[in-house]
């Protein structure tokens, strides 16, 4: 990114968070349940209900990883975020996105996150973030399974990037007496026995073997990454603090785009999102 001139000749070197006041960032998780948010110069997490209204007369913008209400989702967004940004500035964004969200979420979610005026959207996979919140080997086949509130995602990623992914409409806020976490379980071993045998590669393979990465809020619940273990045949990780792994990777990202010569810098004046 370009940076502003410092004394003397040649270019002054781009501060880091938080001590550079002139640009200002947004790592950004929507879940269907749960939105986490990490703004620049900030230790805290924000973690909140994703809810258009708070109380009683709470509707909820997103469901099963698909955003229903758009400009509901903005309003959220607003109210959690739109005080703690500078006055003047753009902040740059980053969003994590369900593997299999397509063009369609991507563009809600953009639109959602305009009442924010970023400068730059920039849109990472909740598998990538994850993998890269628990500092994993990115060079080697991953897997991440994604445990959510309302939906579950088996990704594969090779050399980073998304290769394979599965979902089903089926989290933790569906187990109850009638629903115990074998069928989540079972429901994971489906979609990865499904993507090994349409693998015509041994990258799925290559992957449970090392172990897959188990992440989302379904993560602290012991008895579900030990079931996933004896149905899979192979370890499963718990990332740390999973819950938030999402939103951490994302603000990974943000640090390191914030610091690259190649983005712009956010010196407040109005441009279009990209």
């Amino acid at each position: 990114m370009t940076t502003p001139p410092g004394p003397g000749s040649g270019t002054a070197q781009h501060r880091s968070w938080p001590w550079c006041r002139q640009c200002s960032g947004i790592a950004l998780d929507l879940g269907s349940a749960r939105t986490r948010a990490w703004t620049s110069g900030r230790r805290r997490i924000l973690d909140v209900r994703t809810v258009t209204f708070p109380g009683a007369g709470a509707t909820y913008p997103i469901q099963r990883g698909t955003i229903v209400d758009t400009p509901g989702t903005a309003r959220m967004l607003h109210r959690l975020l739109g005080h703690r940004l500078p006055r003047f500035g753009r902040p740059l964004l980053i969003l994590t996105t369900p593997a299999l969200g397509g063009v369609a979420y991507r563009a809600e979610a953009r639109t959602a996150v305009e009442v924010l005026r970023p400068h730059t959207v920039l849109t990472v996979p909740t598998a990538r973030a994850v993998a890269i919140a628990a500092d994993a080997d990115l060079t080697r086949p991953l897997l991440v399974v994604d445990l959510g509130a309302h939906l579950t995602e088996v990704t594969l990623l090779a050399d980073g990037a998304v290769t394979d992914a599965r979902h089903t409409a089926l989290g933790t806020s569906d187990l109850d007496s009638l629903t115990p976490p074998t069928q989540i379980t079972d429901a994971v071993a489906a979609m990865v026995t499904a993507m090994l045998e349409q693998d015509h590669t041994s990258q799925t393979l290559d992957a449970l073997q090392r172990g897959a990465l188990l992440a989302g809020g379904g993560a602290l619940r012991p008895d579900v990454a030990y079931r996933l273990t004896d149905r899979l045949h192979a370890s499963v990780q718990p990332v740390p603090a999973p819950h938030t792994a999402a939103v951490r990777g994302a603000a990974r990202l943000l640090q390191a785009a914030h610091a690259h010569p190649s983005t712009t810098a956010w010196s407040g004046k109005p441009e279009k999102a990209q």
